[in-house]
């Protein structure tokens, strides 16, 4: 039977860190706050995984309490939900996935999100849809305050 989870991620955006996004890093002037890398878009994806198997979220194999996890790659919190799937012998469907950003435009650096968030999956990247869009200068998103990301996971549970 086909679960499906949903994920959201938000974070701000401050001068002095590099912006990571599905793993990729983006040139531009500021970057994603957060105990790890911030990555919103991988954080957003874990979740939904979690959620399709019915787990608690992300904070909750990964607390940003925990010093092991301070500036650690979101790489490897996708691994971990991929592991998740395999010890329930279930089985990734598919991810779709979208980033809310007033900018950089996220267009050029899609394909390489998709290959390092299906590397990480264990999945291939013709199950990974991810798309893009901005919040039409309103809001914070639009003010260029943050950036956020949301994400749909289906997982064949057995």
């Amino acid at each position: 039977m086909v679960h499906v989870g949903i994920g959201y991620d938000v974070h701000q955006l401050v001068v002095g860190r590099k912006l990571v996004l599905g793993g990729v890093e983006i040139p531009h002037p500021k970057g994603l706050d957060g105990h790890s890398d911030a990555d919103a878009l991988m954080h957003a994806i874990c979740d939904a995984v979690l959620g399709a198997l019915g787990e608690e979220d992300i904070g909750h194999f990964f607390p940003n309490t925990d010093p092991r996890w301070k500036g650690v790659p979101s790489k490897i919190f996708l691994e971990e939900a991929a592991k998740q799937v395999d010890r329930r012998n279930a089985k990734i469907v598919n991810i779709d996935a979208t980033l809310i950003a007033q900018a950089p435009k996220i267009y050029p650096y899609i394909a390489g999100m998709k290959k390092c968030i299906a590397a990480a999956l264990g999945i291939s990247g013709q199950q990974v849809g991810i798309k893009a869009t901005t919040n039409e200068l309103m809001g914070f998103i639009g003010r260029e305050e943050g950036i956020a990301a949301m994400a749909v996971a289906s997982v064949d549970l057995p």
